[in-house]
């Protein structure tokens, strides 16, 4: 439905509590840099609350990636179990602060995150974090879309021993039916999400209580728990931890940033904060804590150690609970994927040319490079490749990077938001030139490519090698201290004094 004022009047901003709409005249409507999929939500639009929030997080923090978070964390950051959790539950505790705090404008504007980014980082200079962060999503979208390409490929299997023979053919297969399933899910918009996320988790948590009923029996907890840590002997524990807890943030490093994409579709601040802390830390720690202790009980179970739960089901000696199971990991997966992977490039790839990129094309756009960042993998299946490479040591390794990488944009949005511009923003001049806003805001791209340059020289030089290892908390303090004093010196600070809201 267009928001279009009638007669072509100009546009006008209306304050109603504490949310603010945008009425578009044709001033905004005909601008380059508008579109209806980007523009600020209405507010009758805005009907999330508390639960539907924590749905949200239960649908994305369960899932295979989060499963094997333990098992990453000792296997390739040198952390006991016990170590490992609390790793896990204190990431996301600390990341909590970015969500919330970003989630801010979101809720108040109703904006999406790259046109948020249009205030630190210019109109047209948004689009350098926008792609930094839509890249990241598509990698995660082709990662999760394995997952549940897999998961087909295992229902259709209990059902079928001769789907079963496709072997890894099967899994592709199953790959591009689980694509078509997710774009379909996004491009029916924000509210097919909703309900997706709120009639999932229920469904997630059962699988979650049911595979600890399968597993606790046969498993020694004790044991577990107790499992030594895979670190040189009498080596310091803090490096390894801090190492690993910094990846860890790194995991919703990238919903830190464009929570404003769903914070724009929820009722009030009170709705999004509470949801949040509901929603995030207790099901991070809860699923991670099935995965380490399934891992260590799968010796036991089924013969061999398995590292997912997809591959772990997959082995129980019934095709009811196969398929029963798989049904819901299928869902579990396109829940994930549909908020957490796609909704951020959509809205990332409509910022660079909206006249021309809507939020269809832009589904459509997110899918392809996803098929093409994980064609290797996919070429693998197929054994049209050979190729040695861990995917376990790469995920670990791909944590810190782009960590490092969305750091200084989180501190960026943060002192931007509530530091200089003291939380006002001006609707109208973000989607159009020629207001406030310039179109290379120099202090944000300066406060990224800052923290960034030195990631890459301490990679390179052993005596800078912690500021890699800690790169989120290193970059998005460096991001946010550099973006402050340089928008003080650039003038890129506070609305003039002689801009005024219409209410």
């Amino acid at each position: 439905m267009s928001d279009r004022r009638p007669d072509n009047a100009p546009s006008k901003i209306v304050q109603a509590g504490e949310f603010f709409e945008l009425e578009a005249g044709q001033d905004v409507t005909d601008s380059p840099l508008y579109n209806e999929d980007i523009a600020p939500a209405k507010i009758e639009e805005r009907s999330w609350n508390t639960w539907n929030v924590a749905a949200l997080w239960v649908g994305m923090a369960i899932c295979v990636p989060t499963y094997t978070l333990g098992g990453v964390l000792t296997a390739y950051f040198g952390l006991s179990v016990v170590e490992a959790l609390l790793a896990i539950f204190l990431a996301n505790v600390i990341v909590l602060i970015p969500l919330t705090l970003n989630a801010f404008p979101g809720t108040k504007y109703g904006i999406p995150f790259p046109v948020l980014l249009r205030s630190s980082f210019g109109l047209i200079g948004s689009n350098v974090p926008a792609l930094v962060r839509a890249l990241i999503s598509c990698g995660w979208f082709g990662i999760q879309t394995m997952f549940g390409g897999m998961a087909i490929h295992l229902l259709f299997s209990a059902l079928s021993s001769g789907w079963a023979s496709l072997g890894n053919t099967g899994i592709v297969i199953g790959f591009f039916i689980f694509w078509t399933l997710n774009i379909y899910v996004v491009i029916r918009g924000a509210n097919s999400i909703k309900l997706l996320e709120t009639l999932a988790a229920p469904m997630l948590l059962a699988v979650g209580v049911g595979l600890i009923f399968w597993a606790a029996p046969q498993t020694d907890l004790s044991a577990v728990l107790n499992t030594p840590a895979n670190r040189p002997e009498g080596a310091s524990v803090w490096s390894y931890f801090f190492g690993g807890l910094t990846a860890m943030v790194g995991f919703w490093a990238t919903l830190s940033l464009n929570i404003p994409d769903f914070s724009r579709y929820v009722k009030s601040q009170k709705d999004q904060i509470v949801g949040q802390i509901i929603g995030l830390p207790l099901t991070m720690l809860l699923f991670a804590s099935l995965g380490v202790i399934l891992t260590a009980a799968s010796k036991t179970l089924v013969g061999e150690t398995v590292a997912d739960p997809i591959s772990l089901i997959g082995k129980i000696d019934s095709p009811f609970w196969v398929v029963v199971s798989m049904i819901i990991i299928i869902i579990a997966t396109i829940s994930t994927n549909t908020a957490a992977n796609i909704v951020s490039p959509t809205n990332d790839f409509q910022n660079v040319f909206p006249k021309l990129i809507n939020s269809k094309r832009g589904t459509l756009l997110t899918g392809l490079v996803g098929i093409l960042l994980m064609s290797w993998e996919l070429l693998i299946k197929l054994g049209w490749v050979v190729s040695d490479v861990s995917v376990e040591s790469m995920y670990s390794n791909w944590l810190l990077a782009y960590s490092s990488l969305l750091g200084p944009i989180a501190g960026i949005m943060i002192v931007d938001y509530f530091l200089v511009r003291k939380q006002e923003l001006d609707l109208i001049s973000l989607y159009k030139k020629g207001g406030v806003y310039p179109s290379f805001n120099p202090a944000g791209l300066i406060a990224f490519f800052v923290p960034v340059a030195l990631t890459v020289l301490s990679m390179k030089v052993d005596g800078l090698s912690w500021f890699y290892s800690y790169g989120w908390f290193t970059g998005s303090a460096l991001g946010g201290v550099i973006y402050y004093f340089a928008a003080s010196q650039l003038g890129t600070g506070k609305l003039p004094a002689a801009e005024s809201q219409e209410c």
